[in-house]
């Protein structure tokens, strides 16, 4: 198994994860905030993909999905097309509006284009120097895994409101 297949197995994982905690419930189920400052699943599953987006465009030196497939005019927010979620405060997080086939279609999406990426890679592309602001400086590898990471660190928060959700009918 090369570090691509495992780069392959992680990412899928992340998507079976978000479809399992968006799956089946309504825009009104997945705009559910626990608390009044909490994120809802759509904000979670949507901020989690443009983060996936993003860093993987950057890296891969392509377009993100989010504007070259037209995501942006299909969610329809009150957002610059750049923005990712980052430091959204709750008031941010009340403006996302979505079905589970708009941010599943979106991640779908972004997956493969993630998954077509890693494809290429051979061991050697995985010590690129991506980001010089960080000392050490990040590599291929490295921030491939903190979008791993991050993802799969929010994929979760969203399976957790989920069960929140079904609990509380």
């Amino acid at each position: 198994m090369t570090s691509a297949d495992v780069l392959i197995e992680a990412y899928t994982r992340i998507k079976e994860t978000v479809h399992g905690a968006v799956d089946g419930l309504s825009e009104e189920h997945l705009r559910h905030r626990i608390d009044p400052g909490a994120n809802s699943i759509a904000w979670l599953v949507w901020h989690l993909t443009r983060v996936q987006d993003d860093h993987i465009a950057a890296v891969a030196e392509s377009e993100q999905v989010w504007t070259a497939q037209g995501w942006y005019h299909r969610f329809d927010l009150p957002i610059d097309k750049r923005a990712t979620g980052y430091g959204d405060l709750p008031a941010d997080v009340a403006v996302l509006r979505a079905s589970a086939g708009l941010l599943t279609g979106y991640y779908d999406a972004v997956h493969e284009q993630t998954l077509r990426f890693i494809r290429t890679l051979r061991e050697h592309d995985l010590e690129r120097i991506v980001d010089t602001r960080w000392d050490p400086p990040v590599t291929l590898g490295v921030r491939l895994v903190s979008v791993l990471d991050d993802d799969l660190q929010h994929a979760g928060q969203a399976a957790f409101v989920r069960g929140v959700i079904e609990r509380i009918g």
